[in-house]
């Protein structure tokens, strides 16, 4: 239980920020490109208050950690409202908006890799905000895969549909509905393992690269 509780303390801040500064990049963006929807309603903001679900960002997860021992577990946020039909070009700028989110979860995850890079080569490995550190890594890469699975309601979807021609789309937009169920149960059947651990991989491979510079540093 002890690890349990350590290991909750050290994804919490980590996880707050993944899940705010997605949701604001959301807003951020569609701001940018002609929708002021989320604006308007306050969550262009970096409060993490005006994005946590209570249900969905703390007793979901919480649950589901504890009961499974550690071995899963599953969040989510209140969604940025956005009218995607208020956007100057919304096929092209959906889709930005859509990637906004991810892309803010892969920026997050290079910080803190290269946190992680400095406390380890000046404090070591088992330092507890080093753990913090790595532990932002793998939710931020968590997060960035998991949100571009191609499937509406989640940001892949969204993707997905813009590039779609018209007529598919409004048809792939009608599983919309579904698409929170369909995710879950993908999920829970591990069908999407290989989509959610190549893509955080790759990603990875990248953050590395671009963090070569200070790794040699150190080295």
């Amino acid at each position: 239980m002890d690890e349990l509780i350590r290991a909750v303390t050290v994804y919490a801040l980590p996880l707050i920020f993944a899940i705010t500064l997605h949701e604001a990049a959301h807003a951020f963006a569609a701001k940018r490109y002609g929708d002021a929807t989320a604006f308007v309603a306050g969550r262009m903001t970096l409060d993490p208050f005006k994005h946590i679900d209570p249900f969905g960002t703390v007793a979901m997860p919480l649950l589901l950690y504890f009961g499974t021992q550690g071995a899963f577990t599953f969040g989510y946020a209140k969604p940025v409202p956005v009218d995607f039909g208020a956007l100057r070009k919304p096929r092209l700028h959906s889709a930005l908006v859509a990637f906004a989110g991810p892309g803010a979860n892969l920026v997050m995850a290079l910080g803190w890799l290269v946190l992680a890079t400095v406390l380890a080569n000046y404090s070591g490995n088992g330092d507890f905000l080093h753990e913090m550190s790595v532990a932002g890594v793998k939710v931020n890469l968590l997060m960035f895969a998991f949100n571009l699975i191609p499937i509406l309601p989640l940001d892949g979807g969204r993707i997905l549909n813009s590039m779609l021609p018209p007529k598919l789309a409004y048809q792939f937009s009608q599983l919309e509905r579904y698409g929170f169920i369909i995710v879950l149960a993908l999920v829970f059947l591990r069908m999407l393992d290989w989509w959610i651990v190549g893509l955080q991989n790759i990603a990875l491979k990248v953050l590395l690269l671009l963090s070569l510079p200070l790794q040699l540093l150190f080295g």
